[in-house]
This record gives C-alpha cells, sequence and structure tokens, in this order.
C-alpha cells in the first residue's frame, strides 16, 4: 500500500499537483480508494471522493472545480463524458511500479516481498523528491453537504487537525495491530475517513465488502466471521437496527468489541432493545461534516437511557458551545444552538462567501482570528455534563446519516414539467426510521409515484428520494400566507397515486 500510495504521489507530482490542488477519487470500492487517497496526501494535495454510483449529474455537480480526476481504466470514458478534468489519472498505471523518488530523510528502507520483479525505468527519468509535510492550514479534503440552492456545499478541511484527530481516535478506542475494522461508510461521507484512516494509523487491518455484500444480512454476517472483524467505526444506528431484525444476530455480532455510531440520533435503536447487541464498547459520535468528522462522544452504558439523544462530551481539543440567537451563551440547563470551536473547524464552502460568513463566525471566547462553526442542531448541557441532542433548528433532516435540505430535494421535483408545488417533510415508520415525503401540486393525474422516483434518481442519490409522494390540490398556509408544514406533517390521506394506491 505504502510503496503505490508513493508510487501514485510522483505522478501526481509530474502533473503538478500538490498543495491546494484538489483531486477527485472516482473508483469502485475496494484497495483502490485507499491507496488514492493516501497518495493525494502524499503528494501534498486534496482529495474528494466521489460515489461513482451517484446518478452523472450528481457526480459531475460534486466533482466541479477540481484539478485533476484519479480513477480506473473502465472509469475513465464515463467521466470524461461528464466532463470532469482530463486527461485521468489512471490508478493501476501510475501505481504499476515504483518510479525513481527521493523519500525524505529518515524514512526506513522497504523491502519488497521476496519474487517481486524489478522495476525498469526510462533512461533520464527525473527523480521527483516527494514532500516532506504539508502547512497545517492547506486543504487536506473536500467534503459535501446538501444546499438549500440546489447544488451540494463543497466543505473545505484543512490538514491541521486530521492527524491529531485520527491519533485521538486510535488512543481513546484503543486501535492497535490486532484490530480489524470493517469499511462501512459510502465513500464520499467523511466519516469514511476514519473508517479508513484510523485503523491503518493503528498498524490494523482494513476490511472492504462490496456493496452488495453489506445489503444481504447473511453474507455480510459470514464476512464478519470470515474476517474476525472486531471493530466498527462508522456505522449509522439505522443500518444497526436493520442488523438487530436479522434472525442470530446477537450470535453474528458477539464478536465486535467496538461500535461506534454515528450520522443520525441514536435513541431509537437504543429504544428498541438495541444495546444487547452489541456486548462490547458502543459509542455514539457526533460531528458535522464542516468540523473533521467528530466533536463529541457519549459511551453509551449497558442500560441507558432510552428517553433522550445523548452525545457525550467534546473529544480532546473540541470546544463545544451553546448559544441563543444572539449568539450569547445560555443559561446552564438551558436549549441552545450548538457552535463548534477549536482546530477542528473547517475553512469554509468553496465559492460561497456569504455561506460561509453566516456559518463560521467569530469566536469571541477563543484567541484572535478564532472562529466558531454555527451547527444549527439544538442541544442542553445535562446536570451529568453529556450534551442532549434536540433536533435542527433549521428545516435539514437527517437521511440515514446525511443531511438532507429540503429545498434541494423540492426544487428537483419543480424541474419536473407536471409538478408546480413541492413541499418536503419528514415522517417516522414503525421502526422509528426517518424518511421523506413529498407533498406536491401540479397536473400529476398520469404521473405514477415509480415513475417520479425514477426522474429523481438522474438527479438525486438514494437517500434523497422520497420515500412516499402525497398529491394535493393545493397546499395549506400560514396566516402570513407561506406553505404550513406543520400542517402537512400531519395531514390526512392524500389523492391517490396513478398506479391506484393511496400513497
Amino acid at each position: 500500500m505504502r510503496r503505490r500510495s508513493e508510487a501514485l504521489a510522483v505522478a501526481l507530482l509530474r502533473r503538478g499537483v500538490g498543495a491546494e490542488r484538489v483531486c477527485v477519487v472516482a473508483l469502485d470500492r475496494g484497495a483502490d480508494p485507499v491507496v488514492a487517497t493516501l497518495g493525494v496526501l502524499r503528494a501534498g494535495a486534496a482529495f474528494l471522493v466521489v460515489d461513482v454510483d451517484l446518478p452523472d449529474r450528481r457526480l459531475a455537480a460534486l466533482a466541479r472545480g477540481a484539478d485533476v480526476v484519479i480513477t480506473s481504466r473502465t472509469l475513465a470514458p464515463r467521466l470524461a463524458a461528464l466532463g470532469l478534468p482530463g486527461p485521468a489519472v489512471l490508478i493501476d498505471e501510475a501505481t504499476a511500479g515504483t518510479p525513481a523518488m527521493k523519500p525524505p530523510a529518515g524514512t526506513p528502507a522497504m523491502k519488497p516481498p521476496a519474487g517481486t520483479p524489478a522495476i525498469e525505468l526510462p533512461a533520464g527519468t527525473p527523480a521527483i523528491e516527494l514532500p516532506a509535510g504539508v502547512p497545517p492550514r492547506s486543504l487536506a479534503y473536500v467534503g459535501h453537504t446538501s444546499g438549500s440552492t440546489g447544488t451540494p456545499n463543497a466543505v473545505l478541511i484543512e490538514h491541521r487537525w486530521l492527524h491529531p484527530y485520527l491519533r485521538g481516535i486510535v488512543r481513546d478506542y484503543r486501535l492497535g495491530p490486532d484490530t480489524v475494522a470493517l469499511q462501512l461508510a459510502p465513500p464520499g461521507f467523511d466519516a469514511a475517513l476514519r473508517d479508513t484512516f484510523a485503523p491503518l494509523l493503528a498498524g490494523g487491518r482494513l476490511v472492504v465488502l462490496p456493496r452488495s455484500t453489506l445489503l444481504r444480512p447473511a453474507e455480510f454476517f459470514a464476512a464478519l466471521a470470515e474476517h474476525g472483524v472486531n471493530t466498527m467505526l462508522s456505522v449509522t444506528p439505522s443500518f444497526l437496527s436493520f442488523l438487530a431484525a436479522q434472525d442470530g444476530a446477537a450470535d453474528w455480532l458477539r464478536g465486535l468489541r467496538l461500535v461506534a455510531t454515528t450520522g443520525e440520533p441514536i435513541r431509537p435503536f437504543l429504544a428498541a432493545g438495541g444495546r444487547r447487541l452489541v456486548p462490547g464498547r458502543l459509542v455514539n459520535q457526533y460531528g458535522p461534516t464542516e468540523c473533521t468528522m467528530t466533536t463529541t462522544r457519549f459511551d453509551v452504558p449497558e442500560r441507558p437511557d432510552t428517553t433522550v439523544d445523548l452525545i457525550g462530551v467534546p473529544i480532546e481539543g473540541a470546544a463545544v458551545r451553546l448559544l441563543g440567537t444572539d449568539l450569547e451563551p445560555v443559561p446552564a440547563g438551558a436549549v441552545g444552538e450548538l457552535c463548534i470551536a477549536g482546530p477542528g473547524v473547517g475553512r469554509g464552502y468553496a465559492g460561497r462567501p456569504a455561506l460561509t460568513a453566516q456559518r463560521f463566525v467569530p469566536d469571541a471566547a477563543g484567541p484572535p482570528g478564532a472562529r466558531l462553526y454555527r451547527t444549527g442542531d439544538l442541544a442542553r448541557l445535562r446536570p451529568d455534563g453529556n450534551l442532549e441532542y434536540l433536533g435542527r433548528r433549521d428545516r435539514q433532516i437527517k437521511i440515514r446519516g446525511y443531511r438532507v435540505d429540503p429545498g434541494e430535494v423540492e426544487g428537483a421535483l419543480l424541474a419536473h414539467p407536471a409538478v408546480t408545488g413541492a413541499a418536503i417533510t419528514a415522517a417516522t415508520d414503525a421502526q422509528a426510521r426517518i424518511h421523506l415525503v413529498a407533498h406536491l401540486t401540479g397536473d400529476l393525474g398520469g404521473v405514477a409515484d415509480a415513475a417520479l422516483r425514477a426522474y429523481l434518481a438522474q438527479t438525486l442519490p438514494p437517500h434523497m428520494i422520497p420515500r412516499r409522494f402525497a398529491r394535493l390540490n393545493r397546499f395549506p398556509t400560514t396566516r402570513t400566507g407561506k406553505v404550513d408544514r406543520l400542517a402537512l406533517a400531519g395531514s390526512p390521506a392524500p389523492l391517490p397515486d396513478p398506479e391506484g394506491t393511496a400513497r
């Protein structure tokens, strides 16, 4: 892995890639994305991982503005057709051999396995010196969140907190050479970085399963046993609930000594008795994409309080402030907006200075130049010192760990020629899983739900596609004339789907 990542770094440097340059990593699940992200960092550049299973237009929107694409020979034609920067760096070709390079002073010699063929380089190939380090404030990676304008927001995260954060994870979760961690988080989700880098930093083993295996319980449990998986660093409570509903789940999960949840409230899983299925350590993590993965964590006891959502205390190096609308601290025990301070706070949103100024604000309690990130989440501090999560202040909705801005889904629906009005609300099913409901007006008499889903699938990822569609003659409104979303959320049965089933 080290030889391949350094070979890729050399290939990138030869292309002029360096600090503040963004490399799109567009690869199928497996070892290659790990090699690619490490290679980008080794070159001193920044990576942007995209899920190649996304619709073309969504993938192109995520990769917009990048400097170079790292992909495979199979995927390269598709990416070129989307207008991504080219020619792409093909990972198999870039890492086929070990180029001439000068490692930093003090780098231990690497001995290839017995029988490794010698690499012959063309005469006159210049040596490339890999950077010995990167400035702390240089760009490390780009993440994305849902945007109300209909375009994803690109979040810029710097190097300064990435390594200390991962070292803290290794220490606090007691990871080591005997760690066998399962890579669960989807590509492009910042939790995938914790999944990937923390076990490797500890000298442990990383298991990456095909996407299809993750959705087939029997295959999934068999893979856990086959590989001896004992650690999950980024799993949503929804996925844990899915596993818990399978026959024999307790037996299959018995070998897990650490499970760390992320992305959504854990209370529904605990309320359903899920804690008993995790005999080892269960940690609930909280942290927005804008703040380097994790800000707080809560060690779930064997007999948890299932009436509240606890997100625990700040991790070492992070700070949390509960502020009112005037950005002044709220009284002890009062509800406030959860604001994050410390070196994990990101740089801001690419190309969105107004939004950056709105969400990343001066930290009056910090050193000169320090900033706070306003999460939009509400919380309060309990007497025992733990933070209690109370939901969103704005309209954003958490679906399977993803933050979804309803405005982005509404915009996609309004692009349909038969839709004249769209409003998105959230609903909860019998298993306490959150899903989206689309309330629509327009000439929809001949448009079936399946057709609407297929239309949205051209531009939106699966987690942003509503499960239900409600057809209305008109929207209820508030006294000020705005769409009454509370009334929509509790509205009676909608008009029927043309397929014949009320939705």
